[in-house]
């Protein structure tokens, strides 16, 4: 079995850790919160089994006297919300304390007389800091407003510090105290300076059902609203996943360039709650691209974007959704997919999701027109957008099996498309160089198309294989 998350108790005799030891661990996705003695000479045949919910228990944390401990437990699958929990450790039924919340929380933390509990949850683009009495009761919303708390730490009678990322600013350390943010640092005030950022906006509108999506939008510095700009649709990874508040270096490279880059948070996304998230269930880029779509409508709508300059981009599931975007429209004049899936049932078996497939989409043989139905690449005779593929040599996550068929598709219907392999890449933790060069094709992509000067960025020292 694998064993995770060990936490010691407050008198060093026992330790708290997370497992799944069902019958068939590899196929689904309950954990279990389990007790062992920290001097045990059985190696660990006598264990305290503490929860018994099906679903993924975990993040076990101990209150200051050793009688209880705090997780989150979440609903079966990919898409349950982790709720704050307590158990007593001798044993009984726990209680689950933020159900009305609907909200994820992570990175709980007893306070030293063990009356409150604290946590992060994110809420519509932010991520705020909240505390809950450990009887329970309601939420009290500590931190909130538009920005990002990352991490924090408890001090003596209600003090802490917190790593927070400000509305339009960069990550720095913060003191709270009664209800007053104070800065402490200035890490990034002297580069911040020297530099002209695009403003980040966060907008709301209605998609096609009249749920309500929101996005994001960095506009270029120096903004002129009497003008419109070609516009970058980027869609995020996960599916469950946000954009949030803060500086990001991709959104802002792009604005810096002349454009305006949309961040939707779609269907699927986190912030907005359990219904919100599952909208995608066995239904992955139906809802989600209604809504990227939406998205970009409305930015139209406020003369923000030229509807005749329009990309779209995405990386993982973003990347899927790229393909996606341009199988369903021609109203992109470029796109660039970046290690999105593209034809499900190759990967069962390749891939590392065959759980999150089996649980959601059944075995492809015995639901085989649902897989088919969610696969970009049936419909790839649709495609007239020219699309740059890119992905890692070495990507497990997404294989670049699923880079290639689009391509090599795309190639045999005479769509102006180009493929990037990195060497020895996997899906995340490239080179400086191959990120690098990742974002000057992209840009450079992306001016070819949508620049009416049809200026294309130059691509120095590129040693990615350009197939």
């Amino acid at each position: 079995y694998d064993d995770s998350e060990p936490s010691w108790s407050p008198d060093g005799k026992t330790i708290a850790f997370v497992s799944n030891r069902s019958k068939y661990p590899n196929r689904n996705y309950n954990t279990d919160i389990w007790l062992v003695s920290a001097d045990t000479t059985d190696k660990g045949h006598k264990l305290t089994k503490l929860t018994t919910h099906w679903g993924p228990d975990s993040s076990p944390v101990w209150s200051p006297d050793g009688k209880w401990i705090a997780y989150t437990t979440a609903g079966d699958g990919e898409y349950g919300i982790a709720q704050l929990a307590i158990v007593p450790c001798s044993g009984g039924p726990a209680k689950i304390l933020t159900k009305d919340l609907d909200r994820g929380v992570s990175r709980i933390k007893f306070s030293d007389d063990g009356e409150s509990i604290y946590f992060i949850y994110p809420d519509s683009g932010s991520q705020h800091l909240g505390t809950i009495a450990s009887k329970g009761g309601p939420v009290k919303r500590l931190i909130t407003g538009p920005r990002v708390i990352r991490s924090y730490s408890l001090g003596k009678n209600g003090i802490l510090a917190a790593n927070i990322t400000p509305a339009n600013g960069t990550g720095e350390l913060y003191n709270f105290n009664h209800k007053k943010l104070r800065k402490l640092t200035h890490v990034n005030d002297d580069l911040l300076a020297q530099l002209k950022l695009g403003e980040l906006e966060k907008v709301s509108f209605f998609s096609l059902d009249g749920t309500e999506i929101e996005t994001f939008v960095v506009k270029p510095p120096d903004f002129n609203t009497n003008r419109k700009y070609p516009t970058l649709l980027s869609i995020h990874g996960g599916p469950v996943a946000q954009y949030t508040y803060g500086y990001s270096f991709g959104p802002q490279f792009y604005a810096a360039q002349g454009y305006v880059v949309v961040l939707p948070n779609p269907r699927g996304s986190t912030g907005r709650g359990d219904k919100f998230r599952k909208a995608i269930l066995q239904g992955w880029g139906i809802k989600d691209y209604e809504d990227v779509i939406a998205a970009v409508d409305h930015i139209i709508k406020l003369g923000y974007a030229d509807p005749d300059r329009l990309g779209v981009k995405g990386y993982s599931y973003g990347g899927f959704m790229t393909n996606v975007v341009i199988t369903r429209t021609d109203r992109f004049k470029a796109a660039v997919s970046g290690a999105g899936h593209s034809l499900f049932v190759a990967n069962y078996g390749h891939d590392i999701y065959q759980k999150w497939y089996e649980w959601e989409l059944d075995l492809p043989w015995k639901n085989r027109q649902l897989w088919e139905k969610l696969s970009p690449l049936n419909q790839i005779h649709k495609v007239t957008t020219p699309t740059l593929f890119a992905c890692g040599q070495k990507d497990w996550n997404v294989p670049v099996l699923n880079s290639e068929l689009m391509y090599q598709s795309l190639k045999r219907l005479g769509v102006e498309t180009q493929l990037v392999v990195y060497p020895n890449s996997h899906h995340g933790g490239w080179k400086k160089q191959y990120n690098r060069d990742y974002y000057q094709r992209t840009l450079a992509w992306m001016d070819k198309y949508l620049k009416k000067e049809s200026a294309i960025t130059e691509i120095a020292g590129s040693k990615a294989d350009n197939k």
